[in-house]
């Protein structure tokens, strides 16, 4: 997906409808600091203004991913084009994501074993520092946990091995679900069973 393209496309579109960079940005209710990024090529619309977007500009959602009026010819090929780069920039992200995930468990676990340890020598003389020092690395710690259990409820989806379903589990059921690494005994929403789900991208 070019991204310049399609903000160049943007540019284009809000002049011919008559739109300064001000004026689109608070008919669409952002900052025209939002319109200048997109037009720029540095981020896509937000996916909530993108049907705003497009009937200001009288255009289809699958020519703005394409950056030109699509010809209703090839707009089966553009759409399953458009379709199959957003699917592997999302599977891209969710990498990113989950290796986020693993740093964060890391730095939080090794934040709260250097404060353990840190405190045990000063325990006797400084109780206070020492408590205070074990709390700050239990709160890291449960901050960076939560953090990296919220990554993995959305990167990606977990799989059903009944009948093969994927799907986002709510926080509160990955919260509580037994797991192996990032297996999962979760219950599919479609078939209702319980069985051990492995996370899939």
């Amino acid at each position: 997906m070019d991204l310049k393209k399609i903000g160049k496309f943007i540019a284009e579109n809000r002049k011919k409808a008559g739109f300064s960079q001000e004026s689109l940005a608070e008919e669409l209710d952002i900052s025209n600091r939002s319109i200048s990024k997109w037009e720029r090529g540095i981020c896509l619309p937000e996916t909530a203004k993108m049907p705003a977007l497009c009937k200001l500009f009288g255009i289809t959602i699958n020519d703005l991913f394409s950056g030109e009026i699509v010809d209703m010819k090839n707009n089966n090929a553009k759409s399953n084009d458009n379709l199959l780069v957003l699917a592997k920039e999302k599977e891209q992200k969710d990498r990113q994501l989950l290796t986020l995930e693993w740093a964060l468990g890391f730095i939080g676990l090794a934040s709260f074993l250097a404060m353990v340890f840190l405190s045990i020598p000063i325990a006797e003389s400084h109780f206070s520092l020492a408590a205070a020092m074990f709390i700050a690395g239990f709160v890291i710690f449960m901050a960076a946990a939560f953090f990296a259990l919220r990554i993995e409820q959305t990167a990606g989806y977990y799989k059903c091995a009944q009948c093969g379903h994927k799907h986002v589990p709510t926080f509160g059921a990955v919260f509580v679900a037994m797991h192996l690494g990032r297996t999962r005994h979760l219950r599919c929403p479609k078939c209702g069973q319980k069985s051990w789900q492995k996370k899939v991208l």
